[in-house]
């Protein structure tokens, strides 16, 4: 690992040993882009890969010069307007109405170790030794403006972290309308363009598209990341697949309003860029001032695309997320939403968790409804204090009763919300996001709290750590079940009325980082009316997330697969729920519905009392088995196999750090008849070692179960005759590799 600087040809390379990044700073000051992918050999000059021609119809830099157009120069700061005709990574709106910016070079630092992000979450190191971070400080010359680019290179991952500081250092105050986190320009645009999009309830859904000249952006202007669109976006030559191939990942470490966006150009050079949304972005900077983007993430494989997903694993779960909790293996849960949903009493809750501690669960949560007016989902959001005709002893009671019996204790929340039917609501009208003289619409019965609002904050971190402090919580499951509509905040004049949805988030992490700084023992869950907020900013407090309202098993085949492709595993929430399944009315086996959940934190969302014995029997096992290899389980290197997006199986598997164990997992849709043998190619394993099949007994070496394949033939394969254990629908197997004694 190490950023080098040759003073001669004013280039900077930040390399480890796999991944290169060279830029230089260009005649015009400006900073140029010459080199992103697999790691190559430091040389005093790379200048020779900056390529110009003259062009027609270009705007060139220099009188008589036809040569140097930023139109075709590979830009790392690019600026609409000054001969560079593609979207810009910056915007700056300036007193006498003008645009236009040249931020060139001033000069640079190299430091060892990462810089926090003021007020944002980001990547981080935990010794000088394991990072090394660039800043290059540009200047616009008319406006005094600097902007701060700052770029983290990682020991051991194949990673660049990328972001912008821009500080006001001039005597006029102006307008920020365009602040880009990251911005990548390419030499060419022979790639596939992978997003990972969908709707509540059909999350992070894998879509490919083909990159050609033209515009193609995904984006939230919700408020937040969204159901709709990931802050995540993956480029792969089409050649490339899980294995191999070159691939990039660009993710964004931000939870409010985003931009991805590939440009390609007439001459099919493309323009990655990723950041704020610009629409209803504007940011007002007073002399003196500063304002930090949200980093951005790049990924570079040369592996494939399993390579890339493993480094935003290893990356974001022990890089990005936080806490005593970051490496520990999450307890197995009993949430009682989808058992009761508001229908509960005490001592309903109490028979829950009693039939619970007997399976061997290990937390009990309360999810919604426990709190002020709340009797259905018209009151009740915003007055956080135990509601007392459900909780007579309190929120404190429940909580002591359930950790007598030898449980922890979790309980819901969705601090940004508040109902009209609420003591909060009748106090603070004005604390709503609401645009004067307009319609206010509701989400689910519910409004949004300002949190641009310092006040509002602290009101909701108030009444919160009151709950907290007073009560053995050991889980919080943090709720947000609305977009921002008719963005305004009452406390803003309307020249800043621009900054409010960046505000909102900001709040909202503020709150967070308050929290968890003050309850360091409390496992937090993030969740967004399932997955509509589920980003790396988010994991940077909360170390899981619910990955879905859709807690059906086959749906979550393809929602937990297209959430692999950069979140790991132990950040999945993923729960065993009731049939027919709430969302879908279809009914699984139990079995396949604990497979499935099995690839994340793991729990259950129902009532055991409407189970029989054996099924109650089942689910003991069940728990038996997660103890015995959640470690594994959520922390293990995981190889997709099979993709449930493009047939009827779907198969992954999770493989130990020393390869000695793996489990690999086989899912079957639709039953089949006399259908083909099949098997499954496992990834992962050494190849020199034994593995015992531990149901079977059989013994296989790495080599063979990869390349010859490991079986998975059933009855499917042929007639089912007399004897034979018959398949059907939703079928799905977990087969667990051990390295045989030496």
């Amino acid at each position: 690992m190490d950023i080098v600087y040759h003073e001669q040809s004013r280039c900077f390379h930040l390399y480890n040993e796999h991944i290169s990044y060279i830029i230089t700073v260009l005649r015009n000051g400006q900073l140029g882009q010459l080199y992103c992918g697999a790691r190559i050999r430091d040389r005093e000059d790379f200048t020779h890969l900056l390529e110009l021609a003259p062009r027609a119809m270009s705007s060139c830099t220099y009188e008589g010069d036809r040569f140097f157009s930023l139109e075709h120069i590979k830009l790392e700061l690019p600026a609409y307007g000054n001969g560079d005709y593609k979207a810009g990574a910056v915007e700056l709106l300036q007193q006498n109405g003008s645009r236009i910016t040249e931020f060139s070079y001033e000069s640079h630092s190299i430091s060892h170790g990462k810089p926090r992000l003021h007020g944002l979450p980001a990547t981080y190191a935990e010794a000088d030794d394991e990072a090394l971070t660039l800043t290059v400080t540009l200047r616009d010359a008319l406006t005094g403006m600097r902007a701060e680019l700052n770029y983290t290179v990682f020991r051991d991952y194949a990673a660049i972290a990328r972001s912008v500081r821009y500080v006001n250092g001039g005597n006029d105050t102006v307008t920020l309308t365009r602040a880009m986190s990251l911005c990548l320009d390419l030499p060419d645009c022979n790639y596939q363009w992978l997003q990972f999009s969908g709707r509540w309830a059909r999350e992070r859904q894998l879509i490919s598209r083909e990159l050609t000249q033209g515009v193609i952006s995904i984006g939230s202007l919700r408020g937040h990341s969204s159901h709709q669109h990931n802050p995540f976006v993956i480029i792969k030559r089409p050649t490339a697949d899980e294995d191999k191939g070159e691939v990039m990942g660009i993710s964004l470490v931000y939870s409010g309003n985003f931009l991805m966006q590939a440009e390609v150009d007439a001459h099919m050079t493309l323009r990655l860029m990723a950041g704020i949304h610009p629409e209803n972005f504007a940011w007002q900077l007073e002399p003196g001032k500063a304002f930090q983007t949200p980093e951005a993430v790049l990924v570079y494989s040369d592996s494939g695309l399993g390579g890339m997903s493993r480094t935003f694993h290893q990356l974001y779960g022990k890089r990005l997320a936080r806490g005593m909790w970051r490496d520990k293996p999450r307890p197995i849960l009993i949430n009682n939403w989808e058992g009761t949903y508001f229908n509960f009493t005490e001592d309903k809750l109490l028979d829950i968790a009693r039939r619970a501690k007997d399976c061997g669960i290990e937390l009990f949560v309360l999810d919604d409804g426990w709190f002020g007016r709340r009797w259905d989902d018209r009151g009740g959001l915003g007055d956080w204090t135990a509601n007392p005709t459900r909780l007579p002893n309190g929120v404190t009671g429940l909580a002591d009763k359930i950790t007598e019996l030898g449980m922890n204790f979790g309980l819901w929340f969705e601090p940004e919300a508040v109902s009209r039917d609420s003591a909060l609501f009748e106090a603070h009208p004005e604390w709503l996001i609401a645009t004067p003289g307009r319609n206010i619409s509701h989400g689910r019965n519910e409004y949004l709290l300002d949190f641009s609002r310092p006040e509002v904050v602290d009101n909701i971190h108030d009444q919160m750590a009151a709950v907290l402090g007073s009560s053995k919580v050991s889980y919080v499951k943090w709720d947000m079940n609305r977009s921002i509509s008719e963005c305004y905040s009452s406390a803003l004049p309307p020249e800043r009325q621009g900054e409010v949805f960046h505000r909102y988030i900001l709040g909202v992490y503020d709150l967070y980082e308050r929290l968890t700084a003050e309850f360091p023992h409390i496992l937090f869950e993030s969740c967004a009316s399932g997955g509509g907020r589920f980003d790396p900013g988010m994991l940077y407090y909360a170390p899981q997330a619910w990955a879905s309202d859709n807690t059906d098993a086959v749906e979550r085949l393809r929602i937990q697969y297209g959430t692999s492709f950069c979140y790991p595993l132990s950040s999945i929430g993923a729960h065993v729920s009731a049939v027919p399944n709430h969302q879908m009315y279809r009914i699984t086996t139990l079995s396949t519905r604990a497979n499935v959940a099995c690839f994340g934190t793991f729990g259950y969302e129902l009532d055991l009392s409407k189970l029989s014995g054996e099924e109650l029997d089942e689910i003991k096992v069940q728990i038996e088995f997660m103890k015995r290899y959640r470690e594994l389980l959520q922390f293990g290197r995981l190889y997709r196999l099979e993709s449930p997006f493009e047939g009827n199986t779907a198969a992954w598997m999770v493989v130990s750090a020393d390869k000695r164990q793996a489990i690999v997992a086989f899912y079957r849709i639709l039953n089949q008849y006399n259908d083909c043998f099949t098997r499954l190619h496992l990834r992962g394993l050494d190849p020199d070692m034994l593995y015992r099949e531990t149901q079977s007994g059989a013994v296989h070496y790495g080599d063979e179960l990869m390349r010859a394949g490991f079986i998975t033939s059933d009855s499917t394969a042929g007639e089912i005759f007399f004897g034979m254990m018959p398949s059907s629908d939703f079928a799905s197997r977990l087969y667990i590799l051990q390295a045989d004694k030496d």
